[in-house]
């Protein structure tokens, strides 16, 4: 059903003090009878309230190991939890200022009891899961804000060709065609970024780095292409009937979701041994 789009699952990873920080997890589960228990919250989830949520995958602590310097780890551990089991209380939605039309919301688990068959993989390798997950996903993520960099792009020329100031296209002016040009080489750059690490996905060769980058490029393309746009409509670009007013409102998020700007750069400067 997933797959078919007739159903959809979240990605329970955040917590109020665990996201980039995946150390900071509380959200605990233990083994009882058969089952687990699971006991915890989780923060910004999306897809987690629609009509058509069939589950969500949390991490949560179910146990402790032992570092190499003697000192004790969280074991984290993804476990499958379907919609309407006991415990789970979806909280009301967000409030965001924008991406309007995603569904996202605070989980509450509490006494959530689901079989210990619901572990998904190995015990103790829920974030190492989730991470290669998140790897994934930052493919599709480049992509899309690639996309919100060509359709800024492409508003700013629409307007700038027709938006007539002192007896002529605005377009004419140096600045704004400059601008424009600014643009169009950032909306290009966030697509070959996202190819290339869509290719080595594909190829089945190491990624995790040329994700992260393209990432990176993509949601700076998106944003600063939403506000040289914005600028370049001027006032009009102010009002939420025009494309770029919601470009402007939504592309701050791709600088935040599926990791930030800051652990893009840091997984970068891994991949170079830092």
């Amino acid at each position: 059903m997933l797959a078919r789009g007739e159903a959809l699952g979240a990605f329970g990873l955040t917590e109020a003090d665990a996201g980039s920080d995946a150390a900071g997890t509380r959200t605990t589960a233990r083994l009882d009878d058969g089952d687990w228990v699971i006991d915890g919250s989780k923060q910004f989830i999306t897809n987690s309230g629609t009509e058509i949520t069939r589950l969500v995958t949390i991490t949560a602590v179910t146990g402790r190991s032992r570092r190499a310097d003697g000192g004790q780890a969280k074991e984290l551990t993804a476990i499958l939890v379907p919609s309407g089991t006991p415990g789970l209380t979806v909280e009301p939605s967000y409030d965001k200022v924008g991406w309007h039309t995603s569904d996202t919301h605070p989980l509450t688990l509490r006494g959530v009891r689901v079989p210990e068959a619901n572990m998904l993989g190995e015990r103790g390798r829920g974030f190492a899961n989730f991470i290669q997950t998140l790897d994934e996903g930052r493919v599709a993520f480049a992509a899309l804000c690639a996309g919100a960099a060509q359709g800024c792009l492409e508003e700013a020329v629409r307007y700038a060709k027709t938006r007539n100031v002192f007896g002529h296209p605005i377009g004419a002016n140096q600045h704004i065609n400059f601008m424009i040009a600014r643009m169009q080489s950032r909306a290009h750059s966030a697509g070959l970024a996202w190819q290339d690490a869509a290719r080595r996905l594909d190829a089945g060769v190491p990624f995790k780095t040329q994700a992260s980058m393209a990432k990176l490029i993509g949601s700076e393309a998106a944003m600063a292409n939403a506000r040289d746009a914005t600028q370049i409509f001027g006032g009009y670009g102010f009002m939420n009937e025009n494309a770029v007013a919601r470009h402007y409102r939504d592309s701050k998020i791709l600088e935040i979701g599926e990791g930030t700007t800051e652990v893009q750069l840091m997984v970068i400067a891994r991949g170079l041994g830092f």
